[in-house]
């Protein structure tokens, strides 16, 4: 099993800064992405930012400009620097990854974990 372990939400005034991290903790072999992610009407989840093990990256159309998101492969770690934030930013992020873990006698099982949940609040 593979854990994922969110820090960074809280309350900020508009036009501030915030930053998110998530990490992933376990038996990891290889991370294949990471990213952030909001619940949206109709939908599980929806796009906030999103990074590859390579570096590529896709963002929401709303963020672009304005969020950033980075990793640390090493770290196994995801970072989203959230700059001059809306009140319509105001949501619980989840935090996502995908990959493979060590299962048992060397043998790698894929795996899809959530955070539970981080909360950004961005006050007008």
């Amino acid at each position: 099993q593979v854990q994922l372990v969110e820090s960074g939400g809280g309350l900020v005034q508009a036009g501030g800064p915030l930053r998110l991290s998530c990490v992933a903790v376990g038996s990891i072999f290889s991370i294949i992405a990471m990213g952030w992610y909001c619940p949206a009407p109709g939908k599980q989840r929806e796009l906030v930012a999103a990074v590859t093990t390579g570096g590529s990256t896709n963002y929401a159309n709303s963020v672009k400009g304005r969020f950033t998101i980075s990793r640390d492969n090493a770290k196994n770690t995801v970072y989203l620097q959230m700059n001059s934030l809306k009140p319509e930013d105001t949501a619980v992020d989840y935090c996502n990854s995908d990959g493979t873990y060590y299962y048992s006698g060397g043998v790698s099982q894929n795996f899809h974990s959530w955070g539970q949940g981080t909360q950004v609040t961005v006050s007008s």
